[in-house]
């Protein structure tokens, strides 16, 4: 028997949604423009059609009837209205009646077209977080790399989502900006998450699916390549200047060299010590290998 969903490839997931069943009720990003991002290039964005959507469901059930988490794929799947997104829950909660809860990504914008009581409806229909990739607090560099997005429109998203009772992770990347940009992105990004009080933050390294080269001239060569430890002093000014009550920490993707986890302000110091440590080249200090980030 064939799986019953019908993927287009690539796909991905946050890494906390390993154990999910992956729903893919859009394909790619409708946005698709931002210069460090490869994740979507090779297809264009679009919407699956409802009835699709809804016999996936249907032999997905045949299949099992036990998943407890779903994630609705792609990079996009927020832009659809409420309306369209209460079909495909109530579908949902109706073939898996065990669900716990249901995540998708989600683009600032597409969060601020939806009015807080629309959100807490989606919030009781099931949705209870969502993954949004702020990727820098700064509105100079947010221009640069043309995510389209400003730290007021950003803040505005995350303060909705509080509001409503959905739990906010948001990520951002270390090494974005390059030297050029690295203390102001650092600065800010830590006032709009000290602003915004998620939920769970985390931080990916910069990477060059096409080379260093190519991201280069995506910012007009003004990118300037920054060594293991200015990206730990980075993301050292991130964390410190962030003051946050409760929000989790990751920084245990694949990219990044020094893996972190623990809870701010509970453990800060401690994160903080360690990439004191990894700055001043301790031979205590655990890093992954070149070779192992992207594996």
């Amino acid at each position: 028997m064939s799986f019953p969903i019908d993927y287009e490839y690539p796909l991905f997931r946050p890494p906390s949604e390993a154990n999910s069943i992956i729903f893919q009720v859009t394909s790619g990003c409708s946005w698709n423009n931002c210069k460090f991002c490869e994740m979507y290039k090779t297809k264009s964005f679009k919407i699956k059609n409802e009835e699709q959507i809804a016999d996936e469901i249907s032999r997905f059930k045949n299949l099992t009837n036990h998943p407890v988490k779903i994630f609705l794929a792609d990079g996009d799947s927020f832009i659809l209205s409420p309306k369209k997104l209460h079909k495909i829950i109530d579908n949902l909660n109706a073939a898996f009646p065990k669900i716990q809860r249901i995540s998708a990504y989600a683009l600032p914008k597409n969060i601020n077209s939806k009015s807080i009581e629309e959100l807490k409806l989606l919030r009781e229909a099931g949705i209870k977080i969502l993954y949004i990739g702020v990727e820098s607090g700064d509105d100079e560099l947010l221009r640069v790399i043309n995510k389209g997005e400003t730290y007021n429109s950003t803040l505005d998203a995350l303060l909705k989502l509080k509001a409503a009772g959905i739990k906010s992770s948001v990520m951002f990347l270390n090494g974005l900006g390059g030297k050029k940009y690295t203390e102001q992105h650092a600065e800010n990004s830590a006032k709009i998450i000290t602003a915004s009080q998620p939920d769970f933050f985390s931080t990916l390294v910069l990477s060059f699916p096409f080379g260093e080269e190519h991201y280069s001239s995506q910012l007009n060569g003004d990118y300037i390549r920054m060594s293991q430890t200015d990206l730990f002093k980075e993301l050292y000014t991130m964390i410190d200047k962030s003051i946050l009550e409760s929000t989790i920490f990751r920084s245990d993707h694949a990219s990044n060299y020094l893996i972190l986890k623990g809870i701010l302000s509970r453990d800060k110091d401690s994160m903080l010590e360690k990439l004191t440590k990894a700055i001043n080249n301790d031979k205590d200090v655990r890093l992954r290998e070149e070779w192992q980030r992207g594996l």
